[in-house]
């Protein structure tokens, strides 16, 4: 019998924890975690990660393992995913990775076209001149040096423009001459769970849940991570908008709303990531015997 690796995906506040514990267990499986900033230690209320007692009732791999400061990327994930799944699929035949990381989840289903890692110095020099001058000169550079990825990149996104920079610099070619979108072969079959919710369930959900993590202390949480605000792992929803807050710029009632439009921008941006996989399968939170029946057909 060929392994069999699930993935439960969906986008941010859709309900995959819960599922995926049960799912876990149905299927005796650990949950392996394919959610880029569960990842760092002391994320866990603005990441929504397992609670202490949801960690106690099912294994979770990629939960908490690095600190905010430690460099990491969608194809070191890959790496350490494959080689975790070769060794637990030595004793099991099915296994659970569940999250909302598109680019994660990708590498593992797809992998990572073979981008030079960056060294250290290329990186520090990048990082230092966007600290000093910002993104919009970083993104007028990249435009002369690698027009095609310039044209197709979120040009909002400091993580996706210094990294095409850093590539340039460092080999002197194109940071789209390394993207060749080839999928690899996986010695496992694949069958993706998608969740979905009617968008204004969904997005009910998603102010709510808002509201929950700063009723449990997500405004302490940004606030002791004020020294290292600076760090990409802390360049996402929730910790950006508190960190304005803390500095003067906005009011807490305006960073609030704030995190629940970007919470809900981003769940659009991973819809329409997800739509475009014709391998997902899509179910409400609530079909959990449809959705095991359906993975019980696949095996």
């Amino acid at each position: 019998m060929k392994k069999s690796l699930v993935v439960l995906l969906g986008p941010t506040g859709v309900g995959k924890t819960e599922l995926s514990l049960s799912l876990a267990e149905r299927l005796h499986s650990p949950v392996i975690n394919a959610d880029s900033r569960q990842l760092y230690a002391g994320l866990s209320i603005g990441t929504a990660a397992p609670t202490a007692e949801q960690l106690k009732r099912v294994k979770h791999y990629f939960v908490g393992t690095l600190h905010v400061t430690d460099y990491y990327s969608a194809a070191r994930y890959e790496e350490e995913v494959l080689r975790l799944l070769a060794s637990l699929f030595s004793t099991r035949d099915r296994l659970l990775l569940s999250g909302g990381s598109m680019m994660y989840i990708d590498a593992v289903c797809k992998g990572i076209d073979d981008i030079p890692t960056v060294d250290e110095e290329t990186r520090q020099l990048l990082l230092s001149r966007y600290q000093a001058e910002g993104l919009e000169p970083l993104c007028q550079e990249l435009k002369v040096m690698d027009p095609a990825y310039y044209a197709c990149v979120d040009l909002k996104n400091p993580k996706r423009v210094i990294h095409a920079l850093e590539i340039c610099y460092m080999t002197g070619r194109t940071y789209t001459s390394f993207r060749t979108a080839t999928a690899k072969e996986r010695p496992f079959r694949l069958i993706k769970v998608g969740l979905t919710r009617e968008r204004e369930e969904l997005y009910r959900r998603i102010n709510r849940r808002v509201d929950q993590m700063m009723e449990a202390g997500l405004l302490d949480e940004v606030r002791s991570m004020q020294p290292y605000r600076e760090c990409n792992a802390l360049n996402t929803v929730g910790y950006k908008e508190l960190f304005r807050y803390l500095a003067g710029e906005w009011t807490l009632d305006v960073a609030i709303d704030k995190i629940k439009r970007n919470s809900r921008l981003y769940s659009r941006k991973q819809m329409t990531w997800f739509r475009r996989d014709p391998e997902i399968r899509w179910f409400h939170p609530d079909q959990e015997e449809e959705i095991f029946r359906f993975i019980e057909e696949q095996l």
